[in-house]
């Protein structure tokens, strides 16, 4: 069979019951992010990145069937590596929490993930079927991440248990995709910052109250919530209070 990324190999299927060797995955995933960062999706081959991982193409097509699973695989795996879900920030709070999870990077660092990224785009640009599986593989391992802390939040009653932090966890990992993939920036302290001072407290602060059993949840149309009156209306409240007394 022919493929049509620039290799011709012929398919071979793997014997009944034999076992797939995974001992050198972690190789082949860190070679195909080094050849997608130099020449781009495009110039990317299965013989390059068997040339720099120093392994058969028949070995990496036993494991991947085409190029691009082979890239969003590698990208997941780049992601993976940046999020340690078994040590994540414990600051005392989300927001400490939350900025905890920024590892600063070299120019030259930053760079080369951006290059990544951006054959990601590319090869999305060319099979728009893949965005589900470069959604699962650029968004997810950090959403995860916002989930864990958001959810230990919850348990320190600093985030209302009512606080929908399944939706709440996506933004940053969706915005920062965003970023990358389609602004083509690097994600910076200063990109975090306001995602969580300008998105994320806002609105895990302006999150409805927990229900008691049996209660309507109703406010009156004409009563003010604490976030909703202004600091006017208190003082003119206070001063009709005093002058009554």
């Amino acid at each position: 069979m022919t493929r049509k990324d620039g290799d011709s190999v012929e398919a071979r299927p793997a014997q009944p019951g034999r076992k797939r060797d995974h001992s050198r995955d972690a190789e082949i995933l860190d070679a195909t992010l080094e050849v997608l960062a130099e020449v781009g999706a495009a110039g990317l081959t299965m013989d390059l990145v068997a040339a720099r991982a120093g392994a058969g193409k028949a070995t990496i097509y036993r494991r991947w069937t085409s190029k691009a699973e082979l890239v969003i695989d590698a990208v997941a795996h780049m992601k993976r590596k940046q999020v340690d879900l078994e040590h994540l920030p414990d600051t005392g709070t989300l927001r400490g929490d939350l900025l905890g999870l920024f590892k600063p990077q070299s120019i030259e660092e930053g760079e080369h993930k951006l290059k990544i990224m951006t054959g990601l785009a590319s090869l999305l640009a060319q099979e728009q079927a893949l965005a589900e599986a470069a959604n699962s593989a650029v968004v997810e391992p950090w959403a995860e991440a916002h989930f864990a802390l958001m959810q230990r939040a919850v348990a320190r009653g600093e985030v209302s248990a009512s606080a929908d932090i399944r939706a709440l966890s996506q933004v940053i990992p969706s915005m920062a995709a965003y970023r990358t993939l389609v602004q083509r920036k690097p994600i910076d302290l200063a990109f975090l910052v306001s995602m969580v001072d300008g998105v994320i407290v806002p609105a895990l602060r302006n999150q409805p109250s927990d229900v008691p059993p049996g209660a309507t949840g109703h406010r009156p149309a004409h009563a003010a919530s604490p976030v909703e009156e202004s600091p006017s209306r208190r003082r003119a409240v206070s001063a009709r209070t005093r002058s009554k007394r």
